[in-house]
């Protein structure tokens, strides 16, 4: 039964389109008689649904605007707002970047120079480098892609821009991934986070405090306030922060003000922080993630309605969900069954069945078993290389 949209102690109220149309039709036969003809092929029918349809619009567009005023609920722009209001903002895409290694004939100067790695991503040199005096010059590559784009030592060896003097470019180490746009649901975590800064524990206080760090994209906090070096090799009375992205400036800033009074800052990068107040130097420690590449090897057998895209949809669920776990976090074999599944638009209707799941750090060395990391360990999936690291083998 239709009634006026409410806001009462339960939340919000509106009616249905059904509730609306009906009322519509109701006072139209009040108006011009209970036997007017109002069936579904009659004009007059047919503009009170095009009525009704608009007034539903209109009760959608109420809800929207209800559920943005919360941070729990709100999306889009009206969540960026409402970030605001704790002195937070959404965090923005990053590119990867990465340092290569260019060879040629001494002093050539190469402009605008673009390489490229084994999957096809572009890598954009500066403007200009001149190649030293040895044959070499070691620059820093930024992918034109947005995002988490990763490359192995050794991926980015071909020259997009071939020019007078530039003979190769090679990459020694991996690249420093860089961040797609912070998702809603991501906002909101952090926001929620955020509220601890001025409350709660001041471990609570620190994982805020980091979290909140420009172009920080993963983290895990480790506090030992035992008075010995506990099982993850972390000393007495320590917090260890291992954060990936961000400046080391400004992840060690965060700790600074946020850590325990006394409390050592555990870690293999160093920065020192001018305390404001005392003029003192203090040297705060972090860690930065160790990577694990994990190999997958999923033996699939068709079922009615497989086709070849299917596969290739099987291998980047598994690479999407290997890069979405988190620092410390456990690789589990369900896992990697589930993100397999998860192509399928219908499990009642499967058009595929996995038939062996296997993983592991080791080519030669899968298994079936969840993979355990440590605290300061993040996996990795990995796409393009050779040998591949995710093989979807297919039969029937």
């Amino acid at each position: 039964m239709y009634f006026a949209p409410t806001v009462d102690s339960t939340g919000l109220h509106l009616p249905l389109y059904d509730d609306i149309l009906r009322d519509l039709i109701n006072s139209y036969k009040n108006i011009y008689g209970q036997d007017v003809y109002l069936g579904n092929d009659s004009a007059d029918y047919q503009w009170i649904s095009v009525v009704a349809k608009h007034q539903f619009d209109t009760m959608q567009a109420l809800q929207s605007d209800y559920y943005n005023r919360s941070p729990l609920t709100a999306v889009g722009v009206a969540l960026d707002l409402l970030l605001k209001l704790n002195g937070m903002t959404r965090k923005v895409a990053s590119y990867s970047t990465c340092m290569v290694v260019v060879s040629g004939i001494p002093q050539a100067v190469i402009v605008d120079g673009i390489a490229q790695d084994v999957s096809g991503n572009n890598w954009a040199l500066p403007a200009l480098v001149t190649i030293g005096v040895l044959g070499t010059e070691t620059v820093s590559a930024t992918c034109e892609t947005l995002g988490k784009i990763s490359a192995l030592p050794g991926s980015i060896i071909k020259i997009v821009t071939p020019q007078y003097g530039w003979l190769s470019v090679n990459n020694e180490v991996a690249a420093n991934l860089g961040q797609p746009i912070e998702t809603d649901a991501q906002s909101r975590a952090r926001q929620s986070l955020s509220t601890r800064l001025a409350s709660h524990t001041m471990l609570a206080g620190t994982v805020a405090g980091v979290a909140a760090v420009a172009d920080v994209t993963r983290y895990n906090i480790h506090e030992n306030y035992t008075s010995y070096t506990d099982a993850q090799g972390c000393p007495e009375h320590s917090v260890t922060c291992v954060v990936e992205g961000g400046t080391d400036l400004d992840i060690a800033t965060a700790i600074f003000y946020n850590r325990g009074i006394g409390c050592y800052t555990n870690g293999t990068t160093s920065v020192d922080i001018t305390d404001p107040d005392t003029s003192q130097i203090m040297t705060i420690n972090f860690m930065r993630p160790e990577y694990l590449p994990v190999y997958v090897t999923v033996h699939v057998k068709k079922l009615f309605g497989y086709t070849d895209s299917i596969t290739d949809k099987i291998e980047q669920a598994i690479f999407t969900y290997l890069n979405s776990l988190q620092i410390g976090q456990n690789l589990t074999i369900s896992a990697l069954y589930g993100a397999a599944l998860s192509v399928m638009p219908d499990l009642t209707s499967p058009m595929f069945s996995i038939t062996l799941l296997e993983a592991g750090v080791e080519f030669d060395n899968l298994h079936g078993n969840d993979l355990i990391v440590s605290f300061n360990t993040v996996t990795q999936g990995i796409l393009g290389a050779s040998p591949p690291y995710i093989v979807i083998e297919v039969t029937g």
